[in-house]
């Protein structure tokens, strides 16, 4: 099973930007779907984004247009960029390929 790291998050005002990357210890070049989803407090997880091995996004409602998914399939790496951020984009942000989960990396958003 692919292990999966998350890092890239941290504090930031609103309208900030961060990138998120998620390295996976093993091939996710035959991995249809990679996905990043997040988890605020007394919620549930949701989704946030995910691509295909071919790198066709799919996003949120909540972040489309201010998020960019993107995987490098050579690297092992998915990564997120996200930009105009605000209060309710806190939380943890985790990556999956579909069987398992990373630990996490905590983003903030807050003046």
């Amino acid at each position: 099973q692919v292990q999966l790291v998350e890092s890239g998050g941290g504090l930031v005002q609103p309208g900030g930007s961060l990138r998120l990357s998620c390295a996976a210890s093993g091939s996710i070049f035959g991995i249809y779907l990679m996905g990043w989803y997040r988890q605020a407090p007394g919620k549930q997880r949701e989704l946030v984004a995910e691509i295909t091995t071919g790198g066709r996004p799919n996003y949120a409602t909540s972040v489309k247009g201010r998020f960019t998914i993107s995987r490098d399939n050579a690297k092992n790496i998915v990564d997120l960029q996200m930009n105009s951020l605000q209060p309710e984009d806190t939380a943890v942000y985790y990556c999956s390929d579909g069987y398992g989960w990373g630990q996490g990396t905590q983003v903030t958003v807050s003046s």
